[in-house]
């Protein structure tokens, strides 16, 4: 299951929590709802016109043409004003759905990067942007088409009911009378329709991160010639999300010719009670008229009532979906004004103690104690499952310890401000991800305010002038998504050098020359020389160079540290560190 469920709320407890998180679509509400009342008392206004011209302008032998002229312009008057503010209502519901849904976005958006990497793992990518992309435009689409015409239809039972109670209350409980059962049993087909369109939004998730990573990974997909297996996986999820349509459309489908009967009886009723009244002279023709337009007023928000509960169940269910993101606390928060500020200059760091495990799983970490001085270079090596990479992530705290404590210059991370340390500490990760834009653009994600000038001279100093230099158009040549355009070695240069860039203060290079090739490691080998100068770096290494190349190596195994030292002890002792230096020196004469 995934951590991003949240808390299952009634329909009207989600609208009300999503609500409470978008101020701007309450700001002018009660002006909004004032216009469409207004707007309502229009749909009134030809009936009653009508009923006048009827009893009023032909009830002689000759027609009354001056009353008949005036209560047509008066009409006319009526309509255009009520139109006037029916255009106003649309203006402000649309521009306070915008607002509000752009907020929504955003902090959902921003919420999504304040969860820990963790987190979001527990959560397959593309469902986790379809919560603030699909499920919000779902939102947006019904706030915009439902939310206007649940506002209108209930206006416009509001006026015609009142309407009716005043000309027959006899006629006016017939039509209530018909139409109640379904208004009873209409909870019910909100809860059905609740269900089915939570499903559909699932659904919806699972088939969007099936074809996100079919994309993405179709390189893959070749290689391997799965192009089959792939098929059949989206297949699967597609056809999962057209079941899951088909069965919410089967129960519309049930709902909505129950609203036509019921209209249909209740015109049927309201012809054979009218004319017998009017027998009896208890209504008039103009009335009778009159309320034969006013039924269809009053049938038709119910026959809409399905369509826009169909929009509203749909939009509830992407609501749930998206609170279930927000509602999601931060395990790794940002302590924000009230927290730590950290000068610059060289850092030191300390595990005091430090357990991590994943939800479920076995220890990872396992009371690991160990000081990182200012200005020093370690490399952290160990076997693949040993905890080097957590041990990474716990430093740059993209997670946080279970047990223990991770120190910065004696501040504990959790109190350290995330723009703080962001700025001090700077992680090239493995896969060297870069943004889809230009090589300088990709660059300057490290320090945005950097010129030109000073991302040419920073690739000067690392030695990759040349290789600039030969690229299709140099720092404004295009890296495609994810630097598709560029090999994985030329990634992890353009990494280093975003890096380099941002000037931290530690740096720490989780396995960020394991793509490049020999020749190149050369050359970062000298720039690195450079800039781990006077910083502390910490590099996570399965290169015999970086080792050697350590004031200190720190040797993981099943968890814990079980050596330290430089390179040259470690090498002279018996021990994990002596037998991967020697599978080390075996593959590079193989």
């Amino acid at each position: 299951m995934s951590s991003l469920q949240g808390v299952e709320r009634s329909a009207l407890a989600t609208v009300r929590h999503g609500l409470s998180l978008t101020p701007e679509f309450r700001k002018g509400l009660a002006g909004t709802l004032t216009l469409a009342v207004l707007a309502t008392l229009g749909k009134v206004v030809v009936p009653i016109a009508v009923q006048q011209t009827v009893d009023g302008g032909l009830k002689g032998a000759v027609p009354d043409v001056p009353f008949i002229r005036t209560t047509v312009a008066l009409c006319a008057a009526a309509v255009v004003i009520t139109a006037l503010c029916g255009y106003l209502m649309n203006v402000r519901l649309y521009r306070a759905t915008e607002a509000s849904l752009a907020t929504l976005r955003v902090r959902g958006f921003r919420h999504v990067h304040d969860l820990s990497v963790l987190t979001q793992n527990s959560e397959r990518r593309g469902a986790l942007v379809s919560r603030v992309t699909g499920d919000v435009d779902q939102i947006s689409a019904f706030m915009q088409w439902g939310g206007l015409m649940i506002i209108v239809a209930v206006g416009q039972l509001l006026v015609a009911s009142l309407v009716m109670f005043v000309y027959s209350w006899q006629l006016a409980l017939l039509i209530w009378a018909c139409f109640l059962p379904l208004m009873v049993a209409m909870p019910r087909f909100q809860r059905w329709l609740s269900a089915a369109y939570t499903r559909v939004r699932e659904r919806t998730g699972d088939m969007l991160a099936a074809v996100s990573e079919s994309v993405v990974g179709a390189a893959v997909i070749r290689a391997y010639g799965s192009e089959a297996r792939t098929a059949e996986r989206l297949d699967t999820a597609i056809d999962a999300n057209k079941a899951a349509q088909a069965r919410t459309q089967r129960i519309v489908a049930t709902v909505f010719p129950l609203t036509e009967i019921i209209a249909a009886i209740a015109l049927a009723a309201v012809v054979l009670v009218g004319v017998r009244l009017g027998v009896g002279g208890g209504i008039t023709k103009g009335e009778l008229i009159l309320f034969l337009f006013l039924i269809t007023l009053f049938v038709s928000p119910m026959q809409i009532a399905t369509e826009v509960l169909n929009e509203a169940q749909n939009a509830i269910a992407g609501w749930r979906r998206v609170l279930g993101v927000l509602d999601t606390p931060p395990d790794v928060a940002d302590p924000g004004s009230e927290g730590v500020e950290l000068p610059r200059g060289p850092i030191s760091v300390s595990f005091e103690d430090v357990g991590f495990a994943y939800p479920g799983g076995p220890p990872v970490l396992r009371e690991v104690s160990v000081d990182i001085p200012p200005r020093s270079r370690i490399a952290v090596v160990g076997e693949t499952g040993s905890g080097k990479t957590t041990f990474a992530k716990l430093l740059t705290r993209l997670m946080d310890p279970v047990s223990g404590r991770v120190t910065v210059d004696g501040e504990d991370l959790r109190e350290v401000r995330f723009s703080s340390l962001r700025e001090r500490i700077v992680m090239v990760p493995q896969d060297g991800f870069l943004f889809d834009g230009t090589l300088a653009e990709n660059v300057r994600f490290g320090r945005p305010e950097a010129t030109d000038a000073e991302i040419a001279l920073a690739m000067t100093e690392l030695g990759l002038a040349d290789w600039v230099d030969g690229l299709p158009a140099g720092l404004d040549t295009p890296v495609g998504q994810r630097g598709e355009s560029l090999s994985a070695g030329e990634r992890q240069l353009v990494a280093l050098a975003r890096a380099y860039l941002a000037d931290p203060d530690l740096l720490l290079l989780d396995e960020a020359t394991s793509a490049v090739d020999p020749a190149t490691e050369v050359r970062l080998a000298r720039a690195l020389e450079g800039v781990t100068r006077g910083r502390t770096a910490v590099s996570i290494a399965h290169r015999l160079s970086t080792a050697e190349a350590a004031d200190e190596v720190f040797v993981f195994e099943h968890g814990r540290i079980v050596q330290r030292g430089p390179h040259a002890e470690l090498v002279a002792e018996p021990g994990v560190y002596a037998d991967l230096h020697a599978s080390w020196v075996a593959a590079a004469h193989s």
